[in-house]
């Protein structure tokens, strides 16, 4: 509630000082304009303003700020116009308003028309009121007949318009292909349920990388790598049908995210021809492709890192993972397979015991009936001859040193034909002077200098 004050124009000067003084923390506000300048005036003409020292003037002027709430520009030009006219009148406010030419009626026949129509484009609606008026001689669209198709939009945006024409439209579904079934798989306990994902190896200079394409069974880690030049069709379908024969088991199953280098009638036509279920993740079901996705920085990013590959080394690309990282990651790298307790409120907790760290190979063969899920390409024997083929720490030099050859351009004339016989641990040349590319520069950590 603002206090009130009665005859302020009668305190003197030494009163308002003492008034200013014990209010600082009170404020005051008229009612409306005509009784702010009524006070204003009342105050100026009992204290004689004009013929007051400096000093004084500001005393007033303070005391007026206070009671009418102005500000100081506002209250200047007041006073400056009382001097001048010697009153202080609220006169009338003279805008400048444009007259008004379409009228509530004509909003509504716009509305109408625009109904009736299903609403047209503005020219076309425009054309069509001038018709009314002109070749159908419909008086009442003698105003609209001359509008402008930008003020039809005007007209078309205010409040009198679409209170008489409202049109709602449900959001419609996106009606995806039945390509893919958004479920998660369930496996059974059987190889075969692969998890699919891209891995970019980035740009560097204007220079594209090749794409790595990383799959991984669900029940074993069984996994395979390949790598294309680009995400087309034409490159990645024979990229995506030789990644699959590479797995020893019957393939029953094909999940992805979805990218639609994968959610496309290519691919669902050649997992249908194999008959291989076509499955795509959820949304918000961030874990649907959490194996894939956790393999592809633990194995592809770890060995390739953020080094720079060419989009002609695909191929390249592709011989090492096949002679190198896919037997090596499959027959010599223990992965953790957990132990999934499930408590009484049905939370999972999964543990990971230290006999539970195998390789892909001997999670296949301790599977009962593995065999009888081999391709006849595959036999127990040969994979069992591949697995001794190596120790697991040969296996991973052999790896390394076809890594480093692959990211050293000046041998890469002589690597390629060795890749190609699966000879690449044959060659014993010193390694490129730039870094190594295993590094990621993201997190490179500079040291200090010393101090002299």
């Amino acid at each position: 509630m603002a206090p009130t004050m009665q005859d302020p124009e009668r305190l003197n000067l030494a009163e308002m000082q003492e008034f200013l003084n014990g209010s600082m923390t009170v404020s005051f506000e008229c009612k409306d304009r005509a009784a702010r300048y009524g006070l204003v005036l009342r105050v100026l003409k009992a204290q004689s303003y004009p013929g007051l020292p400096k000093k004084d003037k500001s005393l007033i002027r303070g005391y007026l700020r206070k009671l009418t709430g102005l500000s100081r520009a506002q209250l200047s030009r007041l006073i400056g116009r009382w001097r001048r006219t010697q009153e202080l009148t609220v006169g009338a406010v003279a805008r400048r308003r444009f007259p008004r030419r379409y009228r509530i009626e004509d909003i509504a026949l716009l509305a109408h028309v625009d109904d009736v129509h299903e609403g047209l484009s503005g020219p076309a609606i425009r054309r069509i009121l001038k018709r009314e008026f002109e070749i159908y001689e419909r008086e009442k669209f003698e105003r609209l007949s001359g509008i402008s198709v930008s003020h039809i939009y005007n007209l078309r945006a205010t409040r009198a318009y679409k209170m008489r024409r409202i049109v709602v439209e449900a959001t419609a579904g996106q009606k995806r292909p039945g390509w893919a079934e958004r479920r998660k798989p369930e496996p059974q306990g059987a190889p075969g349920w692969l998890r699919v994902d891209t891995v970019h190896q980035g740009n560097q200079d204007g220079q594209r990388g090749p794409y790595h394409i990383n799959a991984v069974d669900t029940v074993t880690q069984w996994q395979v790598m390949e790598s294309c030049g680009a995400l087309s069709v034409q490159e990645l379908m024979p990229v995506l049908s030789g990644l699959l024969d590479q797995f020893p088991f019957q393939v029953r199953g094909f999940h992805s995210d979805n990218g639609s280098e994968y959610v496309n009638a290519k691919v669902a036509k050649m997992l249908n021809e194999m008959l291989v279920a076509f499955t795509v993740s959820r949304p918000s079901r961030t874990t649907d492709n959490a194996l894939v996705e956790g393999k592809n920085g633990a194995v592809v990013r770890k060995w390739l890192g953020w080094g720079l590959l060419r989009s002609d080394q695909a191929q390249a690309t592709g011989l090492f993972f096949r002679n190198f990282l896919n037997p090596y990651v499959n027959y010599h790298r223990p992965c953790g397979f957990a132990e999934v307790e499930v408590d009484e409120r049905g939370r999972r907790r999964r543990r990971y015991r230290k006999n539970d760290y195998r390789t892909p190979y001997e999670k296949l063969s301790s599977l009962p009936d593995w065999q009888e899920s081999l391709k006849p390409d595959f036999s127990a024997v040969a994979l069992a001859r591949q697995a001794m083929a190596h120790s697991d720490t040969d296996a991973a030099e052999r790896v390394q040193a076809a890594r480093n050859r692959l990211f050293a351009p000046a041998l890469w004339p002589e690597v390629a034909p060795l890749l190609m016989r699966g000879k690449g641990s044959q060659l014993r040349r010193p390694l490129s002077p730039h870094p190594s590319p295993i590094k990621d520069p993201r997190k490179e950590v500079r040291r200090p200098k010393a101090q002299s």
